[in-house]
Formats: C-alpha cells, structure tokens, sequence
C-alpha cells in the first residue's frame, strides 16, 4: 500500500499550530492538541461551533468580515442597555472600549477597524451616531430621524441607516451619512424594523423584518439602487430579529435565525432568489451577524429564550474547511 509520502510528496508535518490558510488535501499534526487535521473542500454550505462570546447579549449589532467581527451594545437582561463591544480574531472574542451610550436595537455597518453605530433604545439614545476608529468610539453628528431598530449597510465613511421605530410608528426613512453628516433619501417601500440588510450606498439590499404592530413579520426583500428601493423577491420564511452577513456585494447575502416563531433556518440570497441552506445548530432570534456574502459568516449571541455566548461560523459550499481525524 502506498504512504503518504509517496501519494502527496511529503511527510505529514508536526506543528504547534494550525496553518492560517491550509490547502485543500493539507494534512497535519498538532502537537499542542496532540491530533491529527487536515483540510477538505465542503461541498455544501455548513455551521460550525467557534469559540463563545464574553458577554451574553440580545439586541445587540454586528459587523465586519470573518475572521475579524465588531459586536457592540445591546441588553443583558430586558431593559438593560449595554455598551460592551467585542472583536473576534478568527479564534476567540476580546472585549474592548465600550460604546460612550450604552444601547441596544441600534444598526451597524462597517467592519472591525472602521465601524460606525446609529440610534438605539435608550435615553437619549435615538439620533446618536458613533464611529469606531479600531480603538475606541467618538460621537459624531446625528441622524436626522432619531430611531431604534433601524439597519444599515455600507462603511464608516459612506453609509445607510434604514427604517426602524419612532416610538411609537414604524417608518420606512432611508438616511445617507457621507462621512460627516446625515441626509433623508427616499424611503424603504414597505416600513419595517429589525430588518437585516447587506451592501453599499450605491447598492444594497434588506430584508425581512416587523411591519407596523399587528402585522406580525414580513418576508419582503428591497434593493436600492443608489437612488430608490424596488421590491423584489420575497424571503421564504417571514421573519425579524435575524442575524445577517454584512459585507458590501449585495447579490450574495445569507440571513439566520430571527422569529416568530425562534428558528435556526439559514437562507441564501444571490441577488434574485432565496434558497434555503444548512440551519444553525441553536435556533435563535435577537442575534448578530456578520461576515462576507454566502461565502463565510458568523453567527452570535442572542436568546433561546435566556441570552447566549454561542457562535456558529458558516463556511460557505466549495470552501476549505479542517477537518480533525479521529480513529472512530
């Protein structure tokens, strides 16, 4: 029978870690786990466990690629803001300066070393906008409208701030920050709250969210085009306060969990259609999200009912994955 060596031309290597960009069929051993891993192509889109959260949050925001995620804000108990702001690196969440406001329900885009936050529910809280310069938050101009449970898209310097509750109407406003300043643009055709939404100033799209009370939860999918919103095919299941990807091309974004009821079903969107993928393994809603189209993501926090650490990282079909070999 032939080795290893003879097949692939080169021994297995023993490493203290694991390679940071192993290549499909790379097979190695940890030294420092003591097992053996290698590296397979998924052929399917799939959720994984990685390492928890510190702080178990719901109604919180998040944004940024994977590895590398910002989370901050949200509640603790119901009521009780919070202003704690995490990163993950790829491995492990570190906590970092809190937000100035402490808030949850507010919208988010950017990513972990650029990030901006707009509105919230607290005090206060509505209109206030903050950046992230990747070591702490400065308060900068407001939104025009102050609000709660908007979303956004976009970055720290070019961004949209869209829909959410002025207590006590829901509102379809669309606003357009330019790196200083906010501007009212033309609204979302159908109001809603927490919605997900993924994209650009120039082009993005949202989806999904609550309607004015007593509508229950839509599944209506917008694109904006730079100037206004289209309606265009709808998600397949209705639902608000999921978690979503939040990368810049709106023709490939993934949403995940939300209710009602709480669900764990992960759909994929690539820029006509929605089809439904792999489900996460903790049915969830009030959760963060972020991560690059229906390429990779993460998935955190939020309540089955109490608040969770968990996270989920999505690889998304045709990626590299590894693999740890066992003996059963």
């Amino acid at each position: 029978m032939a080795t290893y060596k003879e097949i692939k031309g080169t021994q297995i290597e023993v490493v203290a870690s694991d390679p940071s960009n192993p290549v499909e069929g790379q097979v190695w051993y940890n030294s420092t786990s003591n097992v053996l891993k290698g590296s397979i192509r998924t052929a399917a889109g799939a959720w994984a466990t990685a390492n928890s959260r510190n702080a178990a949050m719901r109604h919180f925001f998040g944004t940024g690629n994977v590895p590398t995620t910002i989370t901050a804000g949200g509640q603790s108990t119901p009521g009780a803001q919070s202003g704690v702001t995490e990163i993950f690196d790829g491995t492990s969440w570190a906590e970092v300066s809190d937000l100035n406001t402490a808030r949850a329900y507010a919208g988010m885009s950017g990513d972990s070393t650029a990030a901006i936050a707009t509105g919230g529910q607290a005090p206060g809280s509505g209109a206030k906008t903050e950046l992230w310069n990747g070591s702490g938050w400065s308060n900068v101009n407001n939104l025009n409208t102050a609000r709660f449970s908007a979303t956004g898209a976009g970055t720290s310097t070019s961004a949209l701030a869209i829909g959410g509750v002025v207590s006590p109407p829901y509102v379809a406003n669309t606003e357009q920050w330019n790196g200083t300043c906010w501007t009212e643009v033309n609204d979302l055709n159908t109001a809603r709250s927490k919605a997900s939404s993924q994209g650009v100033v120039t082009a993005a799209v949202v989806a999904g969210g609550e309607p004015p009370p007593g509508s229950g939860t839509t599944a209506v999918t917008e694109k904006w085009n730079g100037t206004c919103w289209a309606t265009v095919n709808s998600l397949n299941t209705p639902r608000a306060s999921s978690g979503s990807t939040a990368g810049s091309d709106y023709t490939s974004f993934l949403v995940f969990g939300g209710s009602p009821p709480t669900t764990a079903k992960t759909e994929e969107w690539n820029g006509t259609n929605w089809t439904e993928v792999a489900d996460l393994a903790t049915a969830r809603l009030a959760l963060g999200g972020s991560g690059s189209g229906s390429t990779s993501a993460l998935a955190f926090g939020g309540t089955p009912p109490d608040n969770v650490t968990t996270t989920e990282q999505w690889s998304g079909a045709g990626s590299v994955q590894t693999k740890t070999f066992t003996d059963s």
